[in-house]
């Protein structure tokens, strides 16, 4: 599914308005002056609320199960606006998917 291109720059939420914060794994491929967004990249989401029933369950990571098929970058597919993805807390468990707040709307890919 064709869509915009995640760069590092891209403001993402978790579920619960946890911020996710992408860290670049190969900054040589720059999208608008910021690295793109890999699958082998890590997103991490700090400040996540959520404590279902009381107990703390907030999530830490973003798993991106689909990225892009056609645009590589240092041999790892890209990540797109419309890739789905799911936020996990520390036991890995599902919270639901990110949220995309802002992102750049010039370079797509597949």
């Amino acid at each position: 599914m064709p869509g915009f291109l995640l760069d590092v720059a891209t403001q993402l939420t978790c579920p619960h308005a946890g911020q996710v914060t992408t860290s670049p794994g190969n900054p040589r491929v720059k999208i608008l002056g910021q690295p793109a967004a890999t699958q082998a990249d890590v997103s991490t989401v700090a400040g996540c609320p959520f404590a279902p029933g009381g107990a703390a369950s907030p999530c830490v990571t973003v798993d991106w199960p689909q990225p892009a098929t056609r645009v590589m970058v240092g041999g790892q597919p890209v990540l797109l606006q419309t890739s789905p993805a799911l936020c996990n807390n520390a036991a890995n468990a599902p919270q639901g998917p990110p949220i995309l707040i802002a992102g750049q709307t010039r370079v797509k890919g597949i």
